[in-house]
């Protein structure tokens, strides 16, 4: 004989089971609040993204500095092209005094005539107090505002890879005073949007002077290409006249 009723339902017991394990934790974390929760999402996202447009502007002044510096190495080097090809310049000159002299020495008749002849005007290079070498105007302008914007930056974020994540609140009352605000009521939330519509403003501005840094970088790269095809020609063509000096002199 059974020992319960023909009424019982053995999986009543796990249905008790279950709603008190339920009411157990409604009573530890008390009764959700759907509009409460949705709140904290939302202010959660918009801290989040606050925080992620931090980040994308510190990148972005990092890249600037780096674009300046790399700008200032290739103007540098444009220096050093420079200064070398007026040296080949004055060898070359060198060597057509060289070449009047040798011609002189070869004929005495050469020589009285090279004697009484005006001497031709020496176009020598200046070698002392050369002046710094300056980069086409495109690259020169993107600097010179590049270097406009650093001293803002260190005011203002003085650790470039750890901006101020602080967002100011906004007082109770100044929402009132402004019309037509496109920001939420909420001060929390409305100083979030704030600082994410600043950063992006300081970020598009900011990827503005990067495009023109690049721009003025391939302008003087294509610059000092030109001025290493003329290199190259000068110092072929003083190759040749210093192998032909060089056989003259043996001759004498």
């Amino acid at each position: 004989m059974s020992a319960f009723p023909k009424s019982y339902n053995p999986f009543d017991d796990d249905d008790a089971e279950d709603e008190g394990s339920r009411d157990a934790r409604d009573l530890r974390d008390g009764p959700a609040d759907p509009q409460l929760s949705l709140r904290q999402e939302v202010l959660r996202r918009a801290e989040a993204a606050a925080t992620s447009t931090n980040r994308s502007l510190s990148l972005m002044y990092e890249s600037e500095k780096i674009g300046v510096a790399t700008s200032e190495e290739l103007v540098r080097q444009r220096g050093v092209l420079e200064r070398t090809e007026k040296m080949v310049d004055t060898m070359d000159q060198d060597l057509k005094t060289s070449q009047r002299h040798i011609n002189s020495i070869k004929s005495m008749f050469g020589g009285f005539v090279n004697y009484f002849k005006s001497k031709p005007a020496e176009t020598r290079p200046e070698q002392n107090g050369v002046l710094a070498a300056q980069p086409n105007s495109r690259l020169k302008e993107a600097i010179t505002t590049s270097k406009e914007q650093e001293s803002k930056y260190q005011a203002s974020h003085p650790n470039l890879r750890k901006l101020d994540d602080s967002v100011d609140t906004i007082p109770a009352g100044a929402s009132a005073a402004v019309s037509c605000d496109p920001y939420p009521k909420n001060q929390h939330l409305r100083a979030y949007h704030q600082k994410i519509d600043n950063n992006l403003g300081e970020l598009s501005v900011g990827l503005g002077r990067l495009k023109d840094i690049a721009l003025g970088m391939q302008t003087e790269l294509e610059e000092q290409d030109d001025i290493l095809d003329r290199l190259t020609t000068k110092v072929d063509k003083l190759d040749v006249n210093i192998k032909s000096t060089e056989k003259q002199v043996r001759q004498l």
